[in-house]
């Protein structure tokens, strides 16, 4: 029967300064203009600020995230070129709404319809990179669908690629932070585009709708979109130092709204709170002996980078607590979980991982394994 050995372990935090130290008051997030919003952690997940994140909502051209999100994917793949030419339908041609005047019948290359799409929030080259991908905006929009399942947007339903108004299309705040922090982590190098503040094409210069871009040079991304039904909206990213946030603001009164409020959130994240990497993916945070192996001892690790995000100044009062099982026995496989990890401030747990074994541990030969065995059974006959 294995029991649970207990420690507690200071984290290995660098020194900080003694301004650092002093704890900072965390006031009330601000209140927000907005059907709903969402500030978010891109590395912990914490969320700092939230309003109706699960409210279905219309997004309109804040879908244009998803219909670049799944032309990344198929570039990443080998499926798309950014040289590809893209033959121009009328379907696509007549598409109503902001546009990139790209011509029917003309062939674009794809990098150009991507650009259009993303900087000039183009209608029209969305709905020509949605026929190139899957032969039909119908059709793309089922694809649509696929990756909102596997991205976890458990509340999303897709019916084209433009946001343009239509029965059921919509969406929520939580979900839109998920699949803008999936194309910052997938999607890095194309990212960068969402950053431009105008393009030109066929002689037509336009300038990226994301005001933030101008006032704020830690933004670099992400989209706007409105329409009557679903107001003025922006997906936003940030980045001061090491801390990335993401903010969601959807169904506010104006333009001006949608930028003000998004910026609010933002620096209330980055002014309170402070986001640190505690532990790396597969490092070693401790090893325990093994019984009845060919090693006598065995590194432990957690899976995924641990990023925690808390507020301002008490970096130094976290505390690292290892639950291990004990005695653990050989065969060990690499992954096997082997205890917990808990990160606690103050008490309260702001962190939880499971505790992996970093590479297998095989049964040793017959007398190792004997003389383990009778150590065990004499330690747990004076075991209170």
């Amino acid at each position: 029967m294995h029991s649970i050995v207990k420690l507690i372990l200071a984290l290995s935090l660098p020194l900080l300064s003694a301004a650092a130290l002093a704890q900072t008051p965390i006031p009330a997030a601000p209140s927000i203009g907005a059907r709903a919003h969402l500030l978010v952690d891109f590395d912990s997940g914490r969320v700092l600020s939230s309003e109706n994140v699960d409210l279905a909502l219309e997004p309109a051209s804040i879908t244009k995230l998803m219909t670049s999100y799944i032309v990344f994917d198929w570039l990443k793949t080998g499926s798309l070129s950014l040289d590809d030419e893209v033959t121009i339908s009328e379907k696509a041609w007549r598409t109503e709404g902001s546009k990139m005047f790209i011509e029917v019948g003309k062939k674009i290359r794809l990098e150009d319809l991507l650009k259009g799409m993303i900087i000039q929030s183009g209608n029209d080259a969305s709905v020509a990179l949605a026929e190139h991908v899957a032969g039909s905006e119908d059709t793309f929009a089922d694809l649509m669908n696929q990756y909102a399942v596997r991205l976890g947007m458990e509340n999303s339903a897709f019916y084209n690629a433009t946001g343009l108004p239509a029965e059921g299309h919509v969406t929520t705040a939580a979900d839109l932070a998920k699949l803008a922090a999936a194309m910052i982590r997938d999607h890095p190098d194309y990212y960068t585009w969402y950053a431009d503040k105008e393009f030109t094409f066929n002689g037509i210069r336009q300038h990226n709708r994301n005001t933030l871009l101008w006032r704020d040079a830690t933004v670099d991304g992400m989209k706007t979109g409105h329409t009557e039904a679903a107001g003025y909206c922006l997906v936003s990213s940030a980045k001061r130092g090491n801390m990335r946030l993401i903010s969601v603001v959807l169904g506010s009164d104006n333009e001006k709204s949608r930028a003000d409020e998004s910026q609010r959130l933002l620096n209330y994240g980055f002014r309170f709170f402070e986001t640190h990497r505690v532990y790396g993916a597969g490092e070693r945070i401790a090893d325990s002996k093994v019984w009845q192996g060919e090693a006598e001892s065995i590194d432990l690790a957690i899976a995924d980078e641990l990023y925690i995000t808390i507020p301002r100044g008490q970096y130094e009062r976290l505390d690292a607590q290892l639950n291990i099982l004990d005695p653990l026995i050989a065969p060990i496989e690499a992954d096997q979980v082997l205890g917990s990890l808990k990160v606690s401030l103050d008490g309260e747990v702001v962190a939880e991982r499971d505790l992996v074994a970093t590479a297998a541990v095989p049964e040793g030969g017959f007398w190792h394994r004997l003389g383990d065995g009778m150590e065990l059974w004499f330690d747990g006959l004076f075991e209170e």
